[in-house]
């Protein structure tokens, strides 16, 4: 038996053995995957953070861009966001179409009166990151404008010796080095004449605009008016809109204002060029004629802004109409908050020159 448990012994140790290398093999087999490499973010962000601020980009953007607000932010009575520009556009082309103005996204009612501004919202696009335009750094949305035009290195600048001709912009840590060597200021003063002229022209503009003002407010006859243009429709079949004041009185004078979209085009909402041009007319009967200056300016109520814009006519008994002038708007983004407002307030004033 000793003999025979000897003999089979060698036979247990290898079959105890044998299962312990196979267990070695398996253990090689399941070992975990490695671990991928960490995306570099380069500005020391996590990807967890990144993923978050995609959801809020995605949460937070307006319903009709699917950009970030840059200024307010309206909302619909059911929460759905637009920014101010998308917001005043909806609007216009509702006037526009004789329609009345949806959400987008639920397709409710809006109007001034009906969509709140979201102030959280506001204050948290604020203070999302937010690359700059030169640089690519982010920034605070918030304090992204102060950078971009105060502080960064890579924003574009024009040379000091703009004024004497020097077209050179470029970089702003780059300007010093530019300034240094450029050829402008050893110019003669023949060859800086020209680009002289072309600021003393603007600056003759502006002058002449100033005398002008100027010298009609010493005029015996004055006045002004505070007007209100309400929109109306025609009666053709495809109605036209436009704008017409109550009658108003100045100067012993009974007048009316219209306005008209983009001189009567049919279908001005189809295009985002607008513009609105008025017309004045005389309703009192004259026996002489009347030569007349006027200035248009926003009312009293409105943040429209308009630049100053003289303009004159002499009225008569056979000419009680003026030409259509245009607004003088600063931006084409001014036309579409004149149409989405109710009604448009404007500040008239009249000269009458001396016979």
């Amino acid at each position: 038996m000793a003999d025979l448990g000897g003999e089979e012994l060698p036979q247990i140790e290898e079959s105890s053995e044998q299962p312990s290398t196979s267990r070695e093999e398996d253990v090689e087999i399941v070992e975990p995957v490695k671990k991928r490499a960490k995306k570099d973010y380069g500005d020391g962000r996590r990807p967890e953070e990144d993923r978050l601020e995609r959801r809020l980009n995605g949460i937070l953007c307006c319903t009709v861009c699917l950009d970030l607000p840059k200024s307010a932010v309206y909302q619909c009575t059911n929460g759905h966001l637009m920014c101010a520009g998308c917001f005043t556009h909806l609007l216009a082309d509702a006037r526009l179409k004789d329609e009345q103005a949806s959400c987008p996204g639920c397709r409710t009612d809006i109007s001034r009166g009906n969509c709140s501004r979201n102030l959280a919202v506001e204050k948290a696009v604020s203070e999302l990151p937010a690359n700059c335009q030169y640089c690519s750094c982010q920034y605070p949305r918030s304090k992204l404008e102060k950078h971009e035009t105060e502080e960064c290195q890579d924003r574009l600048t024009n040379c000091k010796y703009r004024r004497i001709g020097c077209q050179w912009r470029g970089p702003f840590h780059e300007h010093k080095e530019h300034e240094q060597d450029c050829c402008h200021p050893k110019k003669s003063g023949a060859d800086i004449t020209e680009a002289l002229d072309v600021i003393d022209l603007k600056h003759k503009e502006e002058l002449e605009l100033f005398n002008h003002i100027f010298n009609l407010l010493s005029f015996e006859k004055i006045g002004f008016a505070d007007i209100q243009l309400r929109p109306y429709r025609t009666d053709e079949f495809i109605t036209r809109l436009y704008y017409e004041s109550p009658r108003f009185t100045v100067l012993n004078q009974t007048w009316v204002v219209k306005a008209r979209i983009n001189n009567n085009d049919r279908e001005p909402n189809l295009t985002v060029h607008r513009q609105i041009s008025y017309q004045i007319i005389l309703k009192s009967k004259v026996n002489t004629n009347i030569d007349m200056n006027f200035l248009v300016m926003k009312g009293p109520y409105d943040d429209v802004k308009l630049e100053a814009a003289v303009k004159r006519f002499q009225f008569s008994s056979d000419s009680l109409e003026t030409d259509y002038y245009e607004f003088p708007l600063v931006t084409a983004a001014e036309c579409n908050k004149l149409l989405a407002a109710r009604n448009i307030n404007l500040r008239i004033f009249m000269f009458q020159a001396p016979k």
